[in-house]
């Protein structure tokens, strides 16, 4: 009977334990399940995002596809604005004196032949009265000659006084002249000089027409042939030097076209066209000059200004959305793509609103390419169906809305 007793208790005991370890080998299966399930549910969430209704009007979020559009490739690159040799001006005074007149002051317009100072000297006076002693010295002189050539053909006079009279007449003739060359450089005219009018006030003129862009004396400065008065600056004809790099120039070609703002103000777009390129490097550097003519108002540019251009290199038809559509994440470009399968699955239950509708997008990674006219090219990094749908406005609100659910989740 003991025997009996024994037996009976180790198959029970052998029982419960089978019955035990099935009962924990399923709790564990379910868990292990539930957790993988949260898991990928929660790898899912990473990547997208649900909008209801109210919350897409609220940011304006548009819909649409990729298109293929005829985008122009670009090369971008940088460089100064610069005024040709022959279209700017030293202002110089030929004669030495001090400035009793200041006319202009930088940024004024001047026409070419315009006074812009005018400067004293007593030794202006000298010049012109010696003008017009030669003047009076010849005329009487010239009666001289006349006299002795008839003497002279009457056998009454000699020949040696006629000789003197004509070389006196000669010399007195290149000294006029030499005078009259001096008052000219003055900026007179000999022919009008008189006795009681000689003037020691002279105006020094604008040799250009253009922009002063420097006054470098004052009222009262002594000035020679060596001081620069002012300069003046013609930017009608202002040019656009690029540096371009070596391998970039067998893309370049003349009539060109290049659009180009301005370093400290990228605001404003202008225009311009090379003509010309460079055939030696600059410096040291691997860069080569490419000259544009600027076209078109050049209002607000000035010599010297540092610019960023991009010089227009072809046109094809590309993949491309609206730049706009196109969010960083890490250094990383996104689109994000509507997924309805998604939408069918969860419901509308999952928005927290079951009488009002939402969608569900997917952040779908792109490599950027050319930007023109609004829209940049890009290649897809994962396949997505021929006729999805994108934001191609308000993307960067979803990918707020993500990163928030993101934050909510951990």
């Amino acid at each position: 009977m003991k025997k009996y007793l024994i037996i009976m208790f180790v198959m029970c005991f052998a029982a419960a334990t089978i019955v035990s370890c099935g009962g924990k080998s399923s709790t564990e299966t379910e868990d292990s399940k539930k957790a993988s399930t949260e898991e990928a549910h929660e790898e899912e969430n990473t990547n997208t995002a649900m909008l209801t209704g109210s919350q897409m009007k609220s940011i304006g979020l548009k819909l649409g596809s990729i298109e293929n559009k005829q985008l122009t490739t670009a090369l971008k690159t940088n460089g100064t604005l610069q005024v040709p040799n022959q279209n700017r001006a030293s202002v110089n005074s030929v004669y030495s004196g001090a400035i009793k007149s200041l006319l202009v002051q930088p940024g004024n317009l001047v026409r070419k032949g315009q006074t812009i100072a005018t400067i004293s000297n007593p030794e202006f006076i000298q010049v012109q009265s010696d003008y017009l002693n030669a003047s009076a010295k010849i005329s009487l002189v010239e009666l001289e000659v006349k006299r002795q050539k008839e003497l002279n053909a009457g056998n009454a006079g000699a020949l040696k006084n006629l000789q003197s009279a004509e070389t006196e007449l000669k010399t007195l003739q290149t000294a006029k002249a030499t005078y009259a060359q001096q008052i000219q450089l003055m900026g007179l005219n000999p022919g009008r000089l008189s006795k009681g009018r000689l003037i020691s006030v002279l105006s020094v003129k604008s040799p250009i027409n253009g922009v002063v862009s420097n006054v470098k004396v004052e009222m009262g400065s002594y000035v020679d042939v060596n001081t620069p008065i002012a300069e003046i600056v013609d930017n009608s004809q202002l040019h656009l030097d690029l540096f371009v790099y070596e391998k970039d120039i067998p893309k370049l070609k003349n009539n060109q076209l290049i659009h180009f703002t301005m370093t400290n103000n990228p605001g404003k777009e202008y225009d311009a066209q090379i003509y010309s390129l460079g055939s030696s490097f600059e410096g040291e550097s691997k860069a080569v000059t490419v000259h544009a003519k600027v076209q078109g108002n050049k209002a607000g540019l000035i010599d010297g200004m540092t610019v960023t251009a991009v010089i227009s290199l072809e046109t094809g038809t590309k993949p491309a959305v609206p730049s706009e559509a196109i969010v960083n994440l890490g250094g990383q470009d996104f689109i994000f793509v509507r997924k309805v399968e998604a939408e069918h699955q969860k419901g509308n239950e999952t928005t927290g609103h079951k009488d009002e509708k939402g969608m569900t997008f997917e952040k779908i990674p792109v490599a950027k390419g050319t930007t023109d006219v609004g829209y940049t090219e890009i290649t897809l990094l994962k396949e997505i169906p021929k006729d999805a749908e994108i934001v191609v406005k308000g993307a960067f609100f979803v990918l707020a809305k993500m990163s928030n659910a993101g934050e909510h989740e951990h």
